[in-house]
This record gives C-alpha cells, structure tokens and sequence, in this order.
C-alpha cells in the first residue's frame, strides 16, 4: 500500500514522474548503455588483460559502480529533487555539489548530440557505402573536412549541421513532452530496439570468417595483468564512465520514482543490464574485428582502436567488406544512435530539472531556455571543420576532472562531512530485501574514494607531465582545465541565489522524511 501523501502525489504531478517501475528501470538503463559502451569498453578489456580483465571489472562493479548508484537513488529518491535541490536538502552548504553536476551535464550535452549526428549520418551512408576504400580520408576528409592543424574555426560543414540540427530538434520535443510521454516512452521503445538490433549485429558478425580469432584476441585471459595497478584503474573508470553516475542523472531520475519503490533491487537490474550489454557489445566489436585482421591477412592487434577510430574508421572498413555490410552497418551505426539519444536525454534533463527548481519554471518553458542555447553553442563548435579537435579536448577533461573528480568529492561530502550515509542507507532499506548495511557504508566512504583518489591522482600527472595528444597549450586552457574549472565554480555563482518561492529545504512535505532506523552496525558516520 502507498504510504504517499496528497502533498508527494501533488508535487511528483508538477514535476513529473515516471509511472512506473518498469518505465523508470528502462530509463535509468537508457542512460547508463550509451556509446561508451559500444567503442570503449571492447578496446579496454583487450588492453587490459582481456578474459581476465573481468575480474577487475566485477569488482569494481560490486565495490564501487552499484554502491555509487545506490548512494545517487538515496539522495534523489529521499530527497525529491534535481541534484542541486537533494544536495541542499541533505544540507544546505552542498547544494554547490548538484551544480557542479549540472554544469558537467550541460558540457557532456553540447559535444555528445555531435557524435550522434555523425553515427546519423553514417546509418545512411551504409546503404551505399558511401566512405568508398578510404574510410579514413572520407571520415577526416570529405565528410568532417576536418582542419589539417588543431585551432578553431567556425567554417560551417554542411554534410554535419543537418545531422546535428534533426537531433537537437528530436531532443527539444522529447524534454519540451516531459518525463513519462517524452524520456520515459523514448526508454520504453529505444531500449528494446536496441537490443534487439545488437543482437542481430552480433550474431551476424559471429558468422563472419575469422569472427573466432577476433573473440580469442578479446577474452584470452592474460593473469599477469592483474598484478598491475593500472589495470584495476581502468576498470574503475570504466565502471565509472558507463554506469552514469555521479554526475547527477540518477539523482534525477530517482526523485521521479514513487516513494515506497525498491531502489536497490531496480539498481542491481541496471547494473548488471548495462555490464551485460558492455560484454554483448565487446563480442560484436571483437567478432568483426576478427574478420577485419583475416581479411587483411594481419593479427588482430593491428587491427584494435577505440573511440572515433573505431566506429567512423574501423567499422567501415569492415562494412565494405563483408557479406551483408550494409546491413552490419545500419544495424551498428542505428545502435549507437538510439543509445545515444537515450543517454543524450538523460544527461540533458539533470539540467532542465535543476532550472525547473530553482526557478519555478513549466517544463516547456525550462527545456526550451535549457535546450536551445545549448543546441546553439553545440551547433557552433561542432558543426565547423575544427569540431573534432574541441570535442576530443572537452571529453577528456571533462571526463577526468569533471565525473571523476565530483563522484570523489562528493562521496568524501556526503560520508565525512554531512555523515549522512546511516539515514541514506536506512531510506533505500526499509523498501527492499537488499539491506545497506556496514558493507555498504565502507564501500561509499572507503573503498570506492580511495580507487577513484588514485585514478585521479594518476590522471592529473600523465596531463601535467605532457600536453594531452599534444594540442597546443592554449586550447588545452581553453577547453580544457577551463571546462573543467568552469562546471566546478558554477555552484559558487548559482548556489548564493534563492530558491523558487515555496521550495523548504528543512522538511518539506513533498520529501520522504518518514523516521528511519539509523542504528546498524557498522556506520562509518
């Protein structure tokens, strides 16, 4: 039986909310199975030990991934409110942290909807495979038209502002419709398509010639690398990366989930739904790889990329030769765009819903005054011919010194500092057969800060030592260490100013402040 009051039902009408578990679970799933999972995580586990590579990463989704994710549904879920709202109502002197998050999404949102707009483009170039026996030049070449030295331009690329304008122009309906009918169906249909057609993808490329070699080069275990420090960081950052948390998206998307819902169980199916899909898509990757090597007559290390390279350069050039290319390729390029789009809508409603509270808009008027200058700013960096090289500048850091380093902070904040973890840890209790006790509270306040301190602290030396792919110095400044300076001062301008008239942050009715035991063993505060 709900144990809701008129007031809970009447704000999760204003705000919005998902209707369901299901919905909510699909969403959340949505965000995490993005295109990281597609491109990186393959090249990671073969750079990383391969078969033996999950070991690290199991235990980095058990001790830190899904512990992560349960803190951010305990904050969102409790508190009912977008990040900076549920940080403020944790305690006031926070609310910088849900800022911080925000200005991390509103980056990630204008350089992310570039990407899909190429994986758009390319779905259609399938057909005709139209990248002819150089997909690299016509990548770098015909189709960004990319400048020979990095430097920014605002020469307009046709062949990508169209792609990127019918994205921008899909993600303004889906957020101007609202959490259920726009994000919520996007879920509930993108999903099971994309699952499905990744599915086709792989058991079209396990048929192919040398599929085999391509699946021995990834799941080869090598035991050695697992004495390596770094192979464990990686597998925390890939957690990290993948899992969509600690940016404030599942902070979010929990404060639209009824009250008495079972947050931990929803987050182990998200966990593991997302990992699983990383895993599908490494035996796709590695399947046509392998047919890539034997067609060239090469071992399949020379054959391995990541990222850019790999979707826009490799994977075209094993469409042009195998069987069925064309439709390995809408299949491959079709995928990314729907996990794109429903990771882009996700990242871009942490802001919407953060203006929504604090400045009392309706959901139309805060998705438009959100989504369009985002769409503007994202239209006039990487639509030009310099785009690329913005792009690859603000990912890293942003990535790095952004999700890194906010996950960090606030995990030592919310353990340490405000000792909040027994009421958090009570709240997603008293709904769900998965107790949060001790383990959990030692996962939050040590494990998982001392992985992430050490990633970090490696991070910050490899780019103090050498300029990142050796951009020049001033667009490293540029859009670099100022990205990622800049999200980290926007609570500093943003927190000072009042919140919309009639939002309490000590108590209000529409938060679930019913009485939690505190008292396991355990507690680290």
């Amino acid at each position: 039986m709900s144990t809701s009051t008129p007031a809970a039902h009447e704000a999760e009408k204003k705000r919005g909310a998902f209707s369901s578990r299901k919905v909510f679970i699909l969403a959340a799933i949505g965000s995490a199975v993005g295109l990281g999972n597609i491109w990186r995580f393959p090249y990671i586990a073969y750079d990383n030990g391969g078969g033996a590579f999950i070991i690290p990463y199991l235990v980095a989704l058990l001790t830190a991934g899904i512990p992560f994710l349960f803190l951010d549904y305990a904050l969102g879920h409790r508190y009912r409110g977008s990040a900076p709202l549920s940080f403020a109502r944790l305690s006031r002197p926070a609310e910088g942290l849900g800022w911080w998050q925000v200005g991390i999404c509103f980056m990630i949102a204008v350089y992310y909807a570039a990407v899909i707009a190429w994986a758009l483009s390319y779905t259609f170039f399938s057909f005709t495979k139209k990248w002819g026996d150089s997909p690299d030049g016509f990548f770098f070449g015909e189709y960004l038209k990319l400048s020979e030295s990095p430097g920014v331009d605002f020469n307009v690329v046709a062949g990508v502002l169209v792609p990127l304008l019918v994205v921008w122009l899909a993600v303004i309906v889906i957020m101007v419709v609202g959490v259920e009918k726009g994000i919520g169906l996007t879920s509930v249909v993108g999903i099971p398509v994309l699952v499905v057609a990744f599915l086709a993808l792989v058991i079209r490329s396990l048929f192919l010639p040398g599929a085999m070699e391509g699946l021995d080069a990834l799941f080869t275990p090598n035991w050695e690398a697992l004495t390596h420090a770094g192979v464990w960081a990686a597998a925390f950052g890939q957690i990290f990366f993948s899992l969509s948390i600690g940016f404030g998206i599942m902070i979010t998307y929990s404060s639209y989930v009824h009250h008495d819902t079972d947050m931990p169980a929803s987050g182990l199916v998200v966990g593991f739904a997302n990992s699983s899909f990383e895993i599908l898509a490494g035996i796709g990757v590695f399947a046509a790889l392998g047919f890539m090597a034997q067609a060239q007559g090469v071992a399949v290390d020379e054959v391995v990329s990541s990222g850019v390279g790999l979707a826009f350069v490799g994977f075209p050039a094993i469409i042009s030769e195998a069987p069925w290319g064309a439709f390995i390729g809408v299949l491959f390029f079709g995928s990314l765009v729907i996990a794109g789009l429903t990771s882009l809508v996700s990242v871009i409603e942490v802001v919407i819903s953060a203006v929504r509270d604090k400045f009392d808009l309706s959901r139309p008027v805060a998705a438009a005054a959100v989504s369009i200058p985002c769409a503007l700013i994202s239209v006039l960096f990487f639509s030009s011919s310099s785009g690329l090289y913005v792009l690859d500048i603000v990912d890293h850091f942003i990535n790095q010194f952004g999700i890194l380093l906010v996950a960090f902070v606030s995990m030592i904040v919310v353990a340490w500092g405000i000792r909040a973890l027994p009421v958090l840890s009570a709240h997603l209790s008293r709904t769900s057969n998965v107790v949060l006790g001790g383990w959990w509270k030692v996962l939050i306040g040590v494990i998982a800060p001392i992985a992430l301190g050490y990633m970090l602290f490696e991070a910050f030396k490899i780019d103090i030592d050498a300029p990142y792919e050796g951009y020049p110095t001033w667009m490293l400044a540029l859009f670099g260490w100022g990205s990622a300076a800049a999200v980290m001062l926007l609570g500093y301008f943003l927190a000072p100013i009042p919140w919309r008239k009639g939002t309490s942050l000590e108590d209000p009715e529409s938060v679930d402040t019913r009485p939690v035991d505190t008292s396991s063993k355990g507690d680290l505060a």
